[in-house]
């Protein structure tokens, strides 16, 4: 901050953090004025630039408040005394003696890396804690797809294996009517275990019926593998290994015979699996006419979880799902097989009408919950009340769904979202949607990164705890995150989100992973702060990284309180003529209001965003909408500059002028429209704008549309009807569709092919422009969008014509291409708002 300018782009880049009030006000009757959410927006493994955080990560385990309740990471912002080596914790006060190595060493010109004033961000490589060793990849293949689907698939997962690093573990499954567990450790021909597909499987029931009981001894003799590869240390296979030198046929766990037969490295692998992918066919069993193909996805679930439980328990993998259909047999089954029997639609879903819904997001909610009991129908809510159970998800599922009716991504959402999976939405496998999503899940760090170049972007097993001040206190937290249920002293009785804990477990994080914190001011009016006084936040990440070692991420966060004039007594009155925040008969010491000046209104859009998609869950989105409209009015009211009563008097700084056009197109939004969308595109919407990041949410929010004509460069545009002219070409970014329209002029000078003749040199080059941006767009996008190539007035122009604002319709006239809609345009969205917000 300089003077009263924040600069939020460079407060995220140099913390990963993005707050909607960078000053905060320091009552509880304040902030509730404020209106917009106080939080925060925090990418753990956002890579930060050096001069910001320690380059590599610190090789030694963090120093830790000794208060119980506290156990804060020493941070730049603690108070440190050099004489007597005692450090005071700035969230509980407590006095702290530095362990002898730290105390021999440590001066005012020589300090650790954590209390460097810069490094408010560090990250330790835990030597505590024993590697767990590479991860593990289980691949499920619906094989109920077409054959011509099935060769795509198995062409991406043959490339896929060439990606991953040679000591990764790699396992496959196909199911169809019934499930196929592929033996790759056996050799000579393929082998695969059959399992009923009707029916749900507890680990301990699949290592019986795959022969990998815990009695069955182990043959060292089999085969020139000698039995399982060596276990990382500190694993239960320790123990075996040891034993084995004392006999040649010692006992193997299940666990052991899964990793020997079921889930081998992929360089020792790949022949066989390959080999298995190319003789992929389609499911045999035969179909009705009048019935669905039995497809039992959830059963190939809980097979697969069920194989890690037994072989990996505590160390990293993905369950990696690739289905082409709805699960219509065993356990998540969504729909009959009946083909009369239609897949439930919203109308059916707010009826209460799909008998197979609820069962179905039960059954996938009690995997993700599996990791603290044995108990396959342990159900949700008895897990989630488990206050001790550490529910820390090492296993990711992803699921990947390519075909053009629903599959079931909505009940299935819980289970991505609990572990903190990927979801991919797409039409066929053979789509650059799927083939480019599925390489950029093993995205590795440039070669050029320090320490973790050449490594996988993704991280495994994450948790994160927030630490506050004792002014103000945890409400929750909205994205991929499931609460761990540890209540400590900063936990708010308000709860926003996924509430009542200060603990969250992620699951597998990226580099995009983003987590939505909600605050609550407890500091009551009538005591007001001292001057100076400090509010701290501190983000704890635990997770295990792509090489098997536990890191710990500490990023602390130290911002300003705001005392308003007359917080100790009742305010004066406003002069007569005078309305909002800011009006202009304040005195002038009391103007601009640092918490208006602090504000960040892109991060505001996003947390009020992510509320109101919470908010959907429960509530009727009619009921959201008026929410979203009423929170709007209120902040305009109290931060607007206005006469009362005069809606042409109503102002908006910079700070807030951008504000309502993000409500106005979130409100139109599909998060919140659920018109011309399945069930499962919302689900899958919602999850992904749940995840992401501040600039890929806006993006969502709110379209960027550029304009390539032959006046010059490519300006931006307003997302405006008016903005289609027919001698322009808009290039429209959604984050989920990249849309290249051509205006009617240019799209017919193209079919008469002038782009091909040399002397209309520049208008080749304005035909290849977008296409060059739209492609820069894509190359850095996950899940890959959709590319449309489109024409005004043809149909697929729909998807450009949907996301403007409808300034030129059918009931009036102006520049611009019309836009067939009953909504309301922005122009008339700011006048009830500013006819609403001055009213007295």
């Amino acid at each position: 901050m300089q003077g009263e300018h924040y600069d939020h782009a460079a407060s995220e880049e140099a913390s990963g953090a993005r707050l909607s009030f960078h000053c905060w006000p320091s009552s509880r009757l304040e902030a509730t004025r404020c209106v917009a959410p106080i939080g925060a927006l925090y990418t753990p493994l956002k890579k930060l630039p050096p001069s910001c955080a320690p380059p590599t990560a610190l090789a030694y385990d963090p120093i830790r408040c000794s208060q119980p309740n506290c156990s804060s990471v020493l941070n730049p912002f603690c108070q440190v005394d050099f004489r007597t080596k005692i450090w005071v914790c700035p969230f509980c006060l407590q006095r702290n003696h530095f362990p002898p190595h730290y105390a021999e060493n440590i001066s005012e010109q020589n300090l650790p890396a954590e209390l460097i004033p810069q490094f408010a961000t560090c990250e330790y490589e835990l030597p505590s804690v024993p590697p767990a060793g590479p991860p593990a990849f289980v691949f499920c293949i619906d094989t109920c797809a077409h054959a011509e689907e099935l060769k795509e698939l198995a062409d991406s997962i043959q490339q896929i294996l060439n990606l991953l690093p040679d000591d990764s573990l790699v396992g496959l499954i196909t199911f169809g009517t019934n499930v196929q567990v592929h033996e790759l450790g056996f050799e000579g021909i393929p082998k695969a275990y059959v399992l009923r597909g009707n029916k749900e499987y507890a680990p301990a029931k699949v290592g019986q019926l795959l022969g990998c009981g815990g009695s069955t001894q182990g043959k060292l003799q089999n085969g020139a593998r000698g039995g399982a590869p060596p276990p990382p240390p500190g694993q239960p296979g320790m123990m075996h290994q040891q034993q084995q030198m004392n006999g040649n046929q010692i006992p193997e766990t299940p666990g052991q015979q899964v990793l020997r037969r079921f889930l081998l490295p992929v360089s020792e692998c790949s022949m066989t699996l390959e080999s298995i992918l190319e003789d992929l066919r389609k499911d045999p069993w035969p179909v009705a006419s009048d019935k669905r193909v039995a497809r039992c996805t959830g059963c190939a679930f809980s097979v697969a979880t069920s194989l890690l439980d037994l072989a990996l328990p505590r160390r990293g993998a993905r369950v990696m799902m690739f289905v082409g259909g709805p699960c219509t047999s065993g356990p998540g089954a969504i729909v009959s097989r009946l083909k009369t029997d239609d897949i439930r639609s919203h109308a059916d879903l707010a009826r209460n009408a799909e008998p197979l819904h609820k069962p179905a997001c039960e059954f996938y909610s009690s995997l993700a919950g599996r990791h603290g009991s044995k108990d396959p129908k342990a159900h949700k809510k008895k897990w989630e009340q488990t206050p001790g159970n550490d529910a820390r998800s090492m296993h990711v599922v992803d699921v990947f769904a390519c075909a053009l009716d629903q599959v079931g991504m909505l009940e299935m959402g819980e289970l991505v979202e609990k572990t903190g999976g990927h979801m991919v939405l797409g039409d066929s496998f053979g789509q650059s949607v799927f083939k480019e999503s599925l390489r950029r899940v093993f995205r590795t760090y440039e070669p050029d990164v320090p320490e973790d170049g050449g490594k996988m972007q993704m991280a495994f097993g994450a948790t994160m705890e927030v630490l506050t001040s004792k002014e103000f206190k945890v409400s929750g937290a909205i994205g991929p995150v499931t609460s761990l249920h540890r209540k400590g002293p900063n936990v708010s009785d308000i709860e926003v989100g996924r509430g009542g804990t200060n603990t969250w477990s992620l699951g597998g994080i990226d580099p995009s992973t983003t987590v939505a914190i909600y605050f609550d001011i407890v500091n009551p009016g009538t005591s007001p702060l001292p001057d100076g006084k400090r509010r701290l936040i501190q983000f704890l990440t635990r997770y295990q990284h792509s090489n098997g070692r536990t890191r710990l991420r500490s990023t602390t966060l130290c911002g300003t309180w705001y005392n308003p004039p007359g917080d100790d007594k009742r305010p004066p009155p406003p002069p007569p003529n005078a309305g909002g925040y800011n009006h202009p008969g304040m005195a002038p010491q009391q103007q601009p209001s640092p918490v208006k000046m602090s504000f960040d209104q892109e991060a505001a859009a996003v947390l009020l965003a992510r509320v109101a998609v919470e908010r959907t869950d429960t509530e009727e989105v009619a009921d959201v909408l008026r929410w979203v409209d009423r929170s709007l009015i209120r902040l305009c009211a109290k931060f607007a500059d206005y006469t009362p009563d005069d809606p042409n008097s109503f102002r908006l700084s910079p700070e807030l002028s951008l504000f309502p056009q993000f409500v106005f197109h979130l409100r139109r939004s599909q998060f919140l429209q659920l018109f011309n969308s399945s069930p499962d595109e919302a689900a899958y919407y919602r999850y992904i704008l749940n995840k992401e990041n501040t600039t890929n949410s806006l993006v969502m929010i709110q379209p960027t549309l550029l304009s390539y004509s032959f006046n010059g460069p490519p300006q931006p545009a307003l997302l405006d009807s008016q903005s289609v002219r027919p001698d322009t070409i808009l290039l429209l970014d959604t984050f989920f569709h990249v849309v290249v329209f051509h205006g009617e002029t240019c799209a017919a000078w193209r079919e008469q092919r002038y782009h091909e003749q040399e002397e209309h040199v520049a208008f080749r080059n304005l035909l290849e422009a977008p296409q060059a941006d739209a492609q820069m767009i894509m190359d850095n996008r996950f899940p890959v969008p959709r590319y449309i190539l489109c024409d005004q007035h043809k149909s697929e122009a729909r998807f450009l014509m949907a996301k403007l604002n409808p300034s030129v319709t059918h009931n009036n006239e102006g520049a611009g291409a019309q836009v067939f809609t009953d909504d309301v345009s922005l122009r008339v969205f700011m006048e009830h708002l500013m006819k609403l917000a001055v009213q007295s």
